[in-house]
């Protein structure tokens, strides 16, 4: 399955209209499964840092297969490794709000990313355009997340 242009049109279209909608000038952008770049939009007025931010975002979604907000547990767990891996792919890995793996019928189809604003207003437009356009919003947690949760990790 390959990641639409269409489908990436849809999805930054619709995070832009719920940022105009919260007064934000955010960036937002989607890779495919390889994390390769599909598209890139800078609203007017967006921080410059913001459209780097967003790739890193989207690519970090893309290439570790779950959204970026789940990556937390495991650059706190292995921080030197999480930093190793972070540096070897074309963007940095980031363990943050603001980006989501885009998964359709079981397939990894690439990752969007989000940046400008609150990291829990990029997460929440994430997730609504995410949802709105038919991918998958659930994902399994990592094995060292529930070693976590029960005390062992």
């Amino acid at each position: 399955m390959t990641l639409l242009f269409s489908d990436a049109r849809t999805l930054v279209d619709d995070a832009r209209e719920r940022a105009l909608e919260l007064g934000k000038a955010l960036s937002i952008a989607v890779v495919d499964y390889g994390g390769f770049t599909v598209l890139v939009e800078r609203m007017d007025g967006a921080r410059p840092m913001t459209p780097a931010i967003a790739l890193s975002k989207a690519y970090s979604a893309a290439v570790m297969q779950r959204p970026t907000e789940m990556l937390e547990n495991w650059r706190q767990s292995d921080p030197v490794f999480f930093t190793q891996v972070g540096r070897m792919g074309q963007h940095p890995i980031v363990a943050t709000k603001g980006g989501y793996t885009l998964k359709r019928d079981g397939a990894i189809l690439g990752g969007i990313g989000i940046s400008g604003g609150s990291p829990d207003e990029d997460q929440q437009i994430c997730e609504a355009v995410v949802a709105a356009a038919g991918f998958a919003v659930d994902f399994p947690a990592w094995a060292g997340a529930r070693r976590e949760a029960n005390g062992h990790g």
